[in-house]
């Protein structure tokens, strides 16, 4: 039921996020007057799943789901028509155009994806607001896991920048860290004092290759005591209020690794720094055999920030969110294509990209995946590969330059050269999902 929950998330998303973009080549289209013959989301090859014609153009869904296409007449495209080139050209063509109409219609599918991550997270914000942990909420600091103390994090430490830029958001802290091709300066609160220290370039990609960044910290939580039960433990001098620093003299402790270190003294003594008020104090108390000191620990739950907007103040909210995505994954795409940042081996194909969402129905994050799904699929289609809408568009734009339009001829043997990259990107990275999620 799992699987099924997030193949059909997946499906709804991409049959959205296709019709959307094809859409938008369809409506520019029509709006210069150029005849389209068909509109289908998903490719259609030797047959469709379903499919009928109005107005001149064959409307349909395809059955395999790579994508989607609109058939512009006087079009070089994935169809590959070459026969219709060869007659007379009509006046309601694509070719029978000025490069600036061609132009716009190449890029219109970019567009739509665009507007519509602005329109999901403009609605995600009115609707939900903005949910974080806020960095300074974090007084007691983080706990990292054993990946993140290689990279010289102490448990305790409370983040105040990364290359000297201030944390606000906690969930933005790996995001931040590993998205760099050099070392990372990172500036730590650690007893009281700024702490500053470098990680090397190459620390930080073993980091990401091993996922290290997976659960890389938690906000710490005190060992402050509520009350005190056991008679001994009050006759020691414990007292509610007090919270625990350090157990037989080692510091920066969670109240998780408490219990743990107590139940290695059962039956036995340790010594307990406990801060009250505005003095210290270091306190023998008694294990019991059962390795507790018989108190109970008062609750420190961290506030989950919202920030809310009205409907007005949703949409610039949703502009900044959609460029903030933009720049992080336009980032990431530098990266990939640097051998050095061996990112490369992180490509994934539909597995990968189905594998994001959740295995339980929530709305709030199916929108949020659509939206970021949508981003992607603009900037890689805005890439200059024939047979992608950004080579289209630069082919067209170097004519709008120049005044020198490309040849049929090279259209068409760029066209081939753009499916084979194409082709050879979408194996790569289906064949790094079944290596990962089924040979690894």
């Amino acid at each position: 039921m799992d699987i099924l929950i997030k193949v059909i998330q997946l499906f709804l998303c991409f049959t959205l996020l296709v019709g959307i973009h094809e859409l938008g080549h369809f409506l520019m289209a029509r709006v210069f007057g150029i005849r389209v013959e068909k509109f289908y989301i998903f490719f259609d090859p030797w047959f469709s799943l379903f499919k009928f014609k109005r107005g001149g153009t064959e409307y349909g869904v395809g059955w395999l789901p790579l994508g989607g296409y609109v058939k512009i007449a006087g079009m070089i495209d994935e169809s590959l028509d070459t026969e219709q080139m060869k007659q007379p050209v009509r006046p309601d063509e694509f070719r029978a155009k000025p490069a600036w109409q061609r132009f716009l219609v190449m890029i219109a599918g970019i567009v739509m994806n665009i507007l519509l991550a602005v329109a999901i997270y403009c609605g995600i914000c009115y609707t939900w607001g903005e949910k974080y942990f806020a960095n300074e909420d974090a007084v007691y600091g983080y706990t990292f896991n054993t990946a993140a103390q290689g990279l010289g994090f102490e448990n305790g430490d409370k983040i105040i920048s990364i290359d000297g830029e201030p944390i606000d958001d906690v969930n933005a802290i790996a995001m931040t860290l590993l998205l760099t091709e050099s070392d990372r300066t990172v500036v730590v609160e650690r007893d009281g004092r700024e702490e500053r220290f470098t990680i090397p370039f190459e620390q930080l990609v073993d980091f990401r290759r091993s996922k290290g960044y997976e659960e890389m910290l938690m906000l710490r939580t005190p060992f402050r005591i509520d009350s005190v039960a056991s008679p001994a433990a009050l006759d020691a001098g414990l007292r509610a209020g007090d919270e625990v620093v350090a157990l037989n003299g080692e510091r920066h402790i969670e109240f998780a690794e408490y219990v743990g270190l107590l139940a290695d003294h059962k039956s036995s003594d340790v010594q307990l720094t406990v801060v009250r008020g505005d003095s210290t104090a270091v306190l023998t108390i008694p294990v019991n055999a059962d390795g507790k000191i018989g108190v109970t620990v008062a609750r420190h739950d961290y506030r989950l920030r919202t920030k809310e907007y009205t409907f007005w103040q949703s949409i610039p909210a949703g502009i900044r969110r959609t460029g903030s995505v933009i720049a992080n994954y336009w980032e990431q795409l530098k990266l990939i294509v640097q051998p050095k940042t061996q990112m490369y081996e992180e490509l994934g194909g539909f597995i990968a990209i189905g594998s994001i969402f959740p295995s339980a129905w929530n709305w709030q994050d199916f929108w949020s995946k659509c939206a970021f799904i949508s981003i992607i699929l603009a900037i890689m289609n805005i890439l200059p590969i024939p047979g992608l809408d950004g080579g289209h568009a630069i082919f067209t734009l170097w004519e709008m330059i120049t005044g020198r339009k490309p040849s049929d001829r090279f259209l068409e043997a760029a066209q081939y050269v753009g499916l084979a990259i194409i082709l050879v990107l979408l194996v790569y990275a289906n064949g790094n999902d079944i290596y990962r999620f089924f040979i690894k």
